[in-house]
């Protein structure tokens, strides 16, 4: 990636909350495009730990010392403080940073400036922006494009949730949730669907599409789904793409088998039959995404066949469907899943693979259980009955304390109300509200069996569940070896 000299950015870049996933992937970008980059968090991570090693000064925690420790022997105008919508007005390190007159910017701007240096196509919608990001970031560069990347979750080509290339293509994703995308001028735009989602910040869905369409108007082309009704009804798109239908589309991708493993699809381009590939994921609204990264990828220009190699190697980013091991002869599959679409889109997906005893994992699953963390009072309250309808398709459910995700909490609304909601559907399920984690993990020791698939869902913390029934099985391990001894 090149940097326009004409357009600089302050020589020192300090973010406060470097360790967000967002936040890091833009603190590496700039560190290897020259600048000085530090940071503060106050929670470890490995995505901590890879930023130190590039040089980047990492705080641990969040105080005001840490700004006086950068302006020391420094032009106040040489340095740059960035923000996410996480970090609150009352932060003391914000504090002391506006106190010292220094200039501060939202991580959008920051990503906007990257976005007006380069070629860029960059991916939004309601659903599906990491996958197709990761799925755009894989094909282009296995088609050796060198392209940059800063994506919200862990690419598993990279390990990482960016690539630096010397390329002159940046793909990059465009959060919604706070609206700071109408920021953004990409040179492509996809919009993956429109449903309403973040109703802490969109009053309704007209709201969301207002903000929407101004990303698309914002785009110098513009990538739409043909499938989704509100993104066709509202938004005037240069290219669009369809699992559904071949006629006037630019692109389709048409499932004609699917399974536990894979998806057999016929490709078109233009309403002609160009091939039938395979897609190595599962889930129809992963080929969605599939289609949406190839219209991307051909509308820059790369080669179909060269593209269909690529698809040989797509595999879903960090927390999509992510299988993380066998435990007690149990299935233990993590998902990022917090919106009711999101949480279907999981369940159908896991439901194929027990019915047609044909999945990517070692052993087939007999039945089905969710554990699922709501995340947000906001959310819960707003989408309680949508949830429930797909949490009823499991053969076991429990529901955790809600990831506040830093909301004041709703008077009414918690889990064992959205409980409630499941149990009123479903009067038989089995479905358990544990008060803490200790409970959680008691009872699915207690309740869950040989051959289940575990599905652990929510956008919070709910990955340390799964973590903690591997730790606990290690260590009894360890202790029965001992008792032998």
């Amino acid at each position: 990636m090149k940097l326009k000299k004409s357009q600089q950015l302050p020589t020192h870049i300090h973010f406060i909350g470097v360790g967000g996933i967002g936040m890091s992937a833009l603190a590496m970008i700039l560190v290897k495009s020259g600048y000085s980059i530090s940071g503060s968090d106050n929670k470890k991570s490995s995505l901590l730990k890879e930023l130190a090693t590039n040089n980047i000064n990492i705080f641990e925690d969040q105080e005001a010392l840490n700004i006086d420790n950068i302006i020391k022997g420094t032009n106040n105008e040489n340095i740059l403080v960035v923000i996410s919508s996480a970090i609150r007005e009352d932060n003391i390190e914000l504090k002391r940073a506006k106190y010292c007159g220094l200039s501060i910017k939202h991580r959008s701007d920051i990503l906007a400036f990257l976005i007006d240096q380069n070629k860029s196509i960059v991916v939004s919608g309601s659903h599906g922006k990491t996958t197709t990001s990761t799925y755009i970031s894989t094909i282009l560069s296995l088609a050796n494009t060198n392209p940059t990347s800063v994506i919200g979750g862990i690419v598993p080509l990279y390990k990482k949730n960016y690539t630096y290339g010397d390329g002159e293509l940046l793909i990059a994703e465009a959060d919604e949730s706070d609206g700071s995308l109408v920021k953004f001028n990409p040179n492509i735009g996809v919009i993956t669907n429109i449903e309403l989602e973040h109703v802490d910040h969109y009053k309704n869905l007209e709201d969301l599409i207002k903000t929407m369409k101004r990303f698309a108007q914002n785009s110098k082309y513009l990538i739409g789904n043909a499938d989704c009704k509100n993104i066709k009804k509202n938004i005037k798109a240069s290219t669009w793409f369809s699992t559904k239908r071949i006629e006037n589309m630019n692109f389709s991708l048409i499932p004609k088998e699917s399974n536990g493993c894979e998806i057999t699809a016929e490709y078109y381009e233009q309403e002609m039959l160009i091939d039938v590939i395979k897609i190595p994921i599962p889930g129809i609204h992963n080929l969605s995404n599939t289609i949406a990264a190839i219209a991307a990828c051909r509308s820059v220009g790369i080669d179909f066949h060269v593209i269909k190699k690529g698809i040989k190697n797509l595999q879903l980013p960090d927390r999509r469907f992510e299988y993380k091991g066998l435990w007690k002869n149990r299935l233990i599959v993590d998902d990022y899943a917090h919106h009711p679409s999101e949480v279907d889109a999981a369940i159908s997906m896991a439901s194929l693979m027990i019915k047609t005893k044909n999945n990517i994992f070692p052993i087939s699953p007999d039945r089905l259980v969710t554990v699922f963390q709501p995340h947000r009072f906001s959310r819960t309250k707003k989408f309680a009955q949508t949830f429930a309808k797909s949490l009823i398709k499991s053969n076991l459910v429990f529901i955790t304390p809600i990831y506040s995700a830093g909301e004041d909490p709703i008077q009414g609304v918690n889990h064992h109300s959205l409980g409630y909601q499941i149990k009123r559907l479903k009067p038989n399920l089995e479905i358990y509200t544990p008060n803490n984690n200790q409970e959680l993990i008691k009872l699915i020791q207690e309740k869950t069996k040989s051959k289940d698939l575990i599905l652990m869902m929510g956008a919070g913390n709910i990955n340390i569940i799964w973590k903690n029934l591997f730790l606990e099985s290690v260590n009894n391990k360890k202790i029965n070896s001992d008792l032998a001894a």
